[in-house]
């Protein structure tokens, strides 16, 4: 008779039950490690019953590997975990945080902070649909998404990983679990993992908690608030998240005041799963328990003891697992770390697996690999970017606006190296883990929208920097100047003057001195904008981080749709007012939260 984990009539308490009985603590153990694909050979995933592995910033099977081929290689790993003594089936997991962003061809949305502009909740959640469809092509069914960070400081490096800085936008954007997963159904348990089936993942809010509130946006950083502070405005999205049976909750690298969330019993077993009454398992970020010692990677043994009994129930451990399964080993057999403490993660982490079907459907769906990148998806990203865009500047004068672009000008100049890059509109976690320029992926620039908007008889120019002798010997209609930030992820991001980078400023004023100018910037927070600069410009356009999809930006700049977004931030005046959001007394802002204009100037 079979066993009663292996039944899928059974409930799914029931099979974790019987499952747990089943293991040893060596199995128990190997479903708590989550490892590096580069590391993680049939053997070792057989033999040490390996729970989870995950591609680290986009480490994939080969350069612009097509999701077939992803396919392939994630299939090779569930066999091997099929092969083990009880057949236990991995999650596979990666950070699919804009669309599948690691894999050549896949859909690249915007980055959150444009969909925050949006205020588009059911925009949100078909994203998720789409997003979860073109990860489960590839055979992967675990997504480290949706960041629910409260960005309260554009200085931080994942600014642009979060919605925004008002805790109700971020709760009302939740609603990507619910595409990433699937609609749990009226009559399910509250607060239970949950996912809907094969074209669905398993979805991860993170980072538990207030990793957008350090001082100074500092990443990694101290949040220094009181506990009702911090759940007003910081744990409150992920009560939503619960709600939609969200199945895992990444820990934060950060700090509350001056506690590594990482090792804090309170946050994560006292607040999370009894007060929130979180079913799901808890997972570290990657390499996590090596940064709670100083210097890096000592005191393994406290950092492991430090985690695991703070409640942290899988531990992402890309390379040095067997040194982590060792020394867990022995923590639990010298009862530092209490056996119940390693049944309850098990138990959650198969509670997930079940929920999931993994079980019965642990191989790729290769009917799914015709989503990949297809027009109708593409359709989506691109109604994302138009509905994010903001206007923040239209004339001169207001009563005569400088938008729409007439598209049948006898010559227009192009200019900015963001103009004419994929990848710099697509920004980090984009094909790599800082994200890179060039012809990346497959998708539109915003120079090659623009050629395809105007009409024939215009012609456009395009120059990189251009040069004062280009003014002399063209006239011109008006310009394009899109500039902004380089590509960037996590503490690479960091930054303390928040200036325009590459040559931005000058550029815009080389070119707005001379030709009428609409101003595009790609970047993933406000930036700094001097006064007397504001002024040069005729209009100036937020584009935040778009994607693979530039058409977007051409659909609204000549007029074909309305502008649609609002500030998800405050756009400051001076770094020196950092960090201030709408609550504040003293507010003084460049352009408050929710600003944003239509065409005809009109404030939404």
């Amino acid at each position: 008779m079979d066993c009663i984990y292996k039944n899928p009539l059974a409930s799914i308490e029931e099979r974790v039950k019987d499952l747990l009985s089943c293991m040893t603590l060596e199995e128990k153990i190997g479903q708590m490690a989550q490892i590096e694909r580069t590391v993680a050979i049939p053997s070792v995933i057989k033999n040490l019953s390996i729970g989870s592995i995950l591609s680290v910033g986009g480490s994939g099977p080969f350069e612009d590997a097509p999701s077939e081929a992803w396919a392939d290689m994630v299939d090779g790993f569930q066999k091997a975990a099929l092969e083990s003594r009880l057949g236990i089936p991995l999650l596979y997991g990666v950070d699919a945080i804009h669309g599948n962003n690691n894999v050549y061809g896949a859909t690249i949305f915007p980055q959150n902070v444009g969909l925050g502009a949006t205020r588009d909740a059911e925009l949100a959640q078909k994203i998720g649909a789409v997003t979860a469809l073109e990860v489960r092509a590839c055979g992967i069914n675990y997504d480290f998404a949706p960041c629910v960070a409260v960005c309260r400081d554009p200085r931080w490096g994942r600014c642009y990983e979060s919605y925004g800085e008002d805790t109700q936008l971020i709760r009302e954007m939740t609603s990507i679990v619910t595409g990433l997963q699937g609609q749990p159904p009226p009559e399910y348990p509250k607060n239970y993992p949950f996912s809907a089936g094969r074209d669905k993942v398993v979805a991860c809010a993170k980072h538990f908690v207030g990793d957008g509130g350090t001082a100074g946006g500092v990443n990694e950083g101290n949040t220094i608030s009181s506990y009702d502070d911090l759940e007003k405005i910081h744990i409150a999205p992920y009560i939503d998240c619960i709600a939609q049976g969200v199945c895992t909750v990444m820990a934060s690298y950060s700090k509350w005041n001056g506690c590594h969330l990482h090792a804090s019993h309170f946050l994560l077993t006292e607040v999370l799963k009894v007060k929130l009454g979180f079913k799901g398992f808890v997972i570290t970020d990657s390499e996590a328990l090596d940064r709670l010692s100083d210097p890096y990677g000592s005191n393994y043994d406290q950092c492991i003891m430090a985690a695991i009994n703070a409640g942290i129930d899988m531990v992402m451990v890309p390379f040095r697992y067997q040194l982590f399964l060792d020394h867990l080993k022995y923590l639990v057999e010298s009862g530092k770390i209490p056996t119940t403490r390693i049944d309850d993660a098990v138990e959650r982490i198969l509670r997930v697996k079940f929920v999931s079907g993994a079980f019965e459907y642990p191989l790729s769906d290769r009917s799914l690999l015709d989503t990949v990148g297809c027009n109708q998806h593409r359709e989506l990203a691109r109604e994302a970017v138009r509905k994010s865009l903001v206007l923040l500047k239209n004339g001169k004068d207001v009563t005569k606006p400088f938008l729409p672009l007439d598209r049948k000008a006898n010559r227009i100049l192009v200019a900015g190296k963001h103009a004419d890059d994929l990848g710099f509109q697509c920004g980090g976690w984009t094909k790599t883990w800082e994200g890179m320029g060039g012809r990346i992926t497959i998708g539109t620039t915003i120079l090659e929208a623009i050629k395809d908007a105007v009409g024939r008889e215009t012609d456009v120019v395009y120059e990189e920097n251009p040069s004062p002798d280009t003014f002399a010997s063209q006239d011109f209609s008006y310009s394009i100047v899109v500039v902004g930030e380089p590509p960037y992820c996590e503490s690479g991001g960091d930054s303390q003057d928040l200036k325009i980078p590459l040559g931005g400023e000058e550029l815009i004023s080389l070119v707005a001195d001379r030709v009428p100018t609409l101003v595009i910037l790609i970047s993933g927070r406000p930036l700094y904008i001097e006064p007397s600069l504001l002024e040069k410009m005729d209009a100036f356009v937020a584009a935040w981080l778009p994607g693979t999809e530039g058409a977007g930006i051409t659909d609204v700049i000549f007029g074909d749709f309305e502008f649609h977004g609002r500030l998800p931030m405050t756009w400051f005046k001076s770094v020196d007012q950092l960090p201030m959001h709408q609550e504040q007394n003293s507010y003084e802002p460049l352009f408050p939260f929710g600003y944003g204009l239509t065409s005809k100037n009109k404030v939404l």
